[in-house]
């Protein structure tokens, strides 16, 4: 018998599993399956109930009507933009906004100093971590690095499987605490094993904020400035809590139902988040504006911006998959809150970092996209950027490299997951469990 590779094997047992596996498109029709947990006009199919946050892109009109309306997000009764306006010009909302999502208030000042200095004092590793752990197989793929130092740290916790509320929130808090620097470390480990570049560790500030040690940490001059900070920041603060029904923080309650801890559960999160369908846009947005300079020689020209982004739609450029990335919104119709605000902040930081022709090209796929869409594509709501339009732009723009732009994501998300985890938990009766229609035929008899 001829040896076969496994390679080989699984190339050609493929072939079985497309036809075998294969359910005609017809049939979820027919079994009324409601595909991604989504309806056909976009609506999610409701799973539970949650009292952190709020997502709203419909208001109700006459006869039950969805009527699109300007997208909201709420954090614990709260619009974020009015968390992120009551902050003074100069100090960074991180910690207290997680405060606020993991604990349903928000701190007096005594709470908040109490909060920062747990913070800051929970930034650290086990003995010879970083050198064992982090610094052994490193990987571009920081998310798996990042993953595997996760599940990893369960090994120190002696009450690691203790899923108590009390034990889960403390695992959350020194979760929340360390991901900084497992995901700036992985990148130099992965930097100067891999790309034979310098690699320089520095240990976390306690007096810092996260966005402070996050540049502090990654940067060999360790230099950053408020500008810098505070931008980075508010990135934080947006991308840190979207409601219970995104893929992530799906799964973050999928998990935590079964029983599993807390560093599994936030293991498996990760493992959702960095799906390019989930918390790998901003990148893919960074990827089509590289190639919109390369295909396009007037940047200065809507019109040839416009037949460009119309071959994109068209399936005749960049990655052909259809997509104008960065625009649109699983959810928000006409707009999303969160690139709104965080525009405010692009413009800063590209004047200060002499970026405005940059930001002009932006500005130009914003408007145009758009309409493009719109004439190309049934839609049934609006299309308007998103968040992650303008993020990989910012950590371009920071210095964070691309390897790092989805693990900044986790950075921020991992407080609305932690949150969603102590929910559920206190809220937790039974698995969560959905149904599956058969459709297998029986090939002998019962």
């Amino acid at each position: 018998m001829p040896k076969i590779s496994i390679k080989d094997y699984a190339s050609e047992k493929s072939l079985l599993c497309r036809k075998n596996d294969a359910v005609p498109p017809e049939l979820y029709d027919k079994y009324g399956v409601k595909r991604g947990l989504r309806d056909k006009s976009g609506s999610g199919v409701v799973s539970g109930l949650t009292n952190i946050s709020d997502v709203i892109s419909f208001r109700s009109g006459e006869g039950g009507q969805r009527i699109p309306c300007p997208g909201e997000l709420w954090y614990r009764g709260f619009r974020v933009e009015t968390l992120l306006a009551a902050l003074e010009p100069d100090k960074k909302g991180y910690e207290r906004i997680a405060y606020l999502l993991l604990f349903g208030e928000l701190p007096d000042e005594h709470e908040e100093d109490t909060f920062r200095k747990l913070i800051g004092e929970s930034r650290r590793l086990p003995t010879h971590f970083t050198r064992d752990v982090i610094m052994k197989a490193p990987s571009g793929d920081i998310m798996n690095s990042m993953t595997k130092a996760i599940l990893t740290l369960a090994s120190y916790d002696q009450k690691a499987s203790d899923t108590s509320p009390e034990n889960s929130l403390r695992q959350c808090i020194e979760l929340i605490s360390v991901l900084p620097m497992l995901a700036v470390y992985s990148y130099h480990a992965f930097n100067h094993y891999a790309r034979k570049g310098s690699m320089v560790i520095h240990h976390p500030d306690k007096t810092l904020s996260t966005a402070e040690n996050l540049l502090m940490m990654l940067r060999a001059d360790q230099s950053f400035t408020d500008t810098e900070t505070k931008v980075l920041d508010t990135a934080l603060i947006l991308h840190m809590e979207h409601g219970g029904g995104n893929n992530s923080t799906f799964t973050t309650r999928v998990v935590t139902s079964s029983g599993s801890d807390t560093y599994s559960t936030v293991a498996a999160a990760m493992s959702s988040l960095k799906g390019p369908r989930h918390g790998g846009a901003n990148i893919k947005v960074m990827d089509m504006m590289d190639d919109l300079r390369h295909s396009v020689r007037d940047l200065n020209d809507d019109g040839e911006i416009r037949r460009y982004l119309e071959a994109i739609v068209d399936r005749e450029a960049f990655d052909r998959q259809g997509l104008i990335y960065g625009m649109g919104h699983a959810v928000y119709s006409l707009s999303d809150p969160r690139e709104i605000v965080f525009k405010n902040y692009v413009k800063k930081l590209a004047a200060e970092k002499g970026r405005e022709a940059d930001l002009r090209l932006y500005e130009s796929v914003e408007t145009l996209a758009p309409s493009v869409i719109s004439e190309k594509r049934r839609i049934y709501k609006g299309v308007s950027p998103n968040v992650d339009f303008y993020s990989g732009f910012v950590y371009d723009m920071l210095g964070i490299p691309r390897e790092l732009y989805t693990a900044m994501f986790a950075i921020a998300r991992i407080v609305g997951w932690s949150a969603h985890r102590i929910e559920e938990l206190v809220c937790m009766d039974k698995i969560i469990r959905p149904a599956y229609v058969s459709i297998m035929e029986h090939k002998e008899d019962r």
